[in-house]
């Protein structure tokens, strides 16, 4: 979208008769059409389906009906989320056999039902296995930012989506970094809130115990407009909360005040590039934070989130692993394979330490509320690049861009990714961790950098030409 670049201006804009919502969509799926063909964000665009809806916003409108709070805005999900009418592939050519979905995911329904206008279906790791969307079926998702490089992953389209500006507000899920790994790689706001803050109905898994899904956004406000759209029981998801939460959005303004922040030490300031860790100075010092505190454990979280990852989601795929193992992309079936082979004492091991991780950081957050992070080891990496060179070891790429998410993935801590840009650099990101249900405290301290110039997700203007 080049006429408003976030959901927030662009809804008040429709809501105030400036834009029609079927313009917003026409915009959209102009910038779509013109310039996918080399970015590769999305499976499929459903045009038809979109200017119905946007026609169905701009009547209620004229007849002085409440749309939502996303009045017209263009959105688009990963292609793991049901969209009526359409086959959810979850990125692999097995599923795409399977008949179209009967009904939304329950994140869509919600998205529609508070003024949303559904664009289409966006490119993933297939099922949702890597940290690069290089997906051997539906091709790689290039980086916006400079298209010789990958979005991340695994939801790479709804990254890249956003930061090239084809619309405002797009989701993902994240299981061991899914989200915020293309939200630092392509320089785009994103969050995963706590586990099962938001409805998984409807989205295909991964790995159920650690599965997450959140929202990409070029703002904090749009992030918190999201998530207070988004979150809430959901009888379809048995492990969505009902805890309740206050409007995050209104909040947003309030300032971290009596807010405890600290920055991640030790593991959380080895192995990754100098470039990576600039921006974590950068947000402190905006912050006015001095302290550091140390998790515990850390290495071992990761050590178990890759445990039980692999054990879940090959568990899941196993009969199909059996019967069509040719016909999954090569560099995710390596990983199912293994996971069929780790050991079943293993597995019950990693979940009794998570219970002990859980506990332990539960401690931490009793004096801290909100921790600093990076977020990936180093900038984007080049398509097809296959190791990085991490305190001078040469290590495979794609299994350790994670090395900073996986472990706050584990129990499920609410995280805001804020992308920061150096001039003349490729977009890398903080991580803003807080406590479980705090999602409140990460947008407040997000906002704040955000206002203070330290977080920005421009739209990917040397890509496109400097308009």
């Amino acid at each position: 979208m080049t006429t408003f670049k976030d959901a927030t201006s662009l809804a008040q804009a429709v809501r105030e008769r400036r834009i029609s919502a079927t313009e917003a969509a026409q915009e959209s799926l102009r910038a779509i059409e013109k310039q996918d063909g080399t970015l590769n964000c999305f499976t499929a665009v459903m045009a038809e389906t979109a200017l119905q809806e946007a026609a169905e916003v701009d009547r209620k409108l004229a007849a002085g009906e409440d749309v939502g709070p996303l009045c017209g805005v263009p959105f688009a999900v990963k292609n793991l989320f049901d969209l009526k009418g359409l086959t959810t592939t979850a990125g692999s050519k097995i599923h795409a056999e399977r008949p179209a979905a009967t009904c939304d995911a329950t994140a869509v329904e919600r998205l529609k039902a508070a003024g949303g206008v559904s664009i289409g279906a966006l490119n993933m790791d297939e099922y949702a296995y890597g940290f690069t969307t290089e997906n051997a079926h539906y091709g790689v998702t290039r980086n916006p930012h400079d298209v010789t490089r990958v979005a991340g992953g695994s939801s790479g389209g709804s990254a890249a989506a956003v930061a090239a500006g084809f619309v405002p507000l797009t989701m993902g899920s994240d299981t061991n970094g899914s989200i915020r790994v293309p939200s630092a790689f392509c320089g785009v706001f994103g969050l995963k809130p706590t586990y099962g803050r938001i409805s998984r109905a409807g989205a295909f898994p991964f790995c159920g115990s650690l599965d997450h899904v959140g929202p990409f956004a070029r703002s904090v406000a749009d992030l918190a407009l999201a998530f207070d759209v988004l979150h809430g029981p959901d009888p379809r998801d048995p492990v969505c909360t009902s805890r309740p939460a206050e409007p995050t959005l209104l909040g947003l303004e309030s300032g971290i005040e009596g807010l405890r922040i600290a920055i991640a030490g030790g593991y959380f300031q080895r192995m990754g590039l100098p470039e990576v860790f600039a921006p974590v100075a950068a947000a402190a010092k905006a912050l006015g934070v001095t302290n550091t505190v140390e998790l515990p454990d850390v290495e071992a979280a990761r050590a178990s989130a890759y445990v039980i990852t692999a054990c879940e989601g090959s568990a899941l795929h196993f009969d199909d692993l059996k019967a069509r193992p040719q016909d999954f992309d090569p560099m995710v079936i390596e990983r199912f394979l293994a996971g069929t082979m780790i050991p079943a004492n293993w597995y019950q091991r990693a979940q009794r330490f998570r219970a002990v991780f859980r506990a332990k950081m539960a401690k931490l957050f009793e004096s801290t509320d909100v921790l600093l992070a990076p977020a990936t080891p180093c900038p984007a990496i080049k398509i097809g690049q296959e190791t990085l060179l991490l305190d001078g070891v040469s290590v495979p790429s794609r299994p350790n861009i994670g090395i900073y998410t996986q472990p706050l993935s584990f129990i499920g801590l609410p995280i805001v990714l804020a992308p920061v840009f150096e001039a003349g650099s490729l977009p890398v990101g903080v991580q803003i961790v807080g406590a479980p249900y705090n999602e409140a405290a990460v947008l407040r301290v997000a906002r704040l950098l955000e206002a203070a110039g330290v977080a920005a997700a421009p739209v990917a203007r040397d890509y496109w030409g400097g308009r």
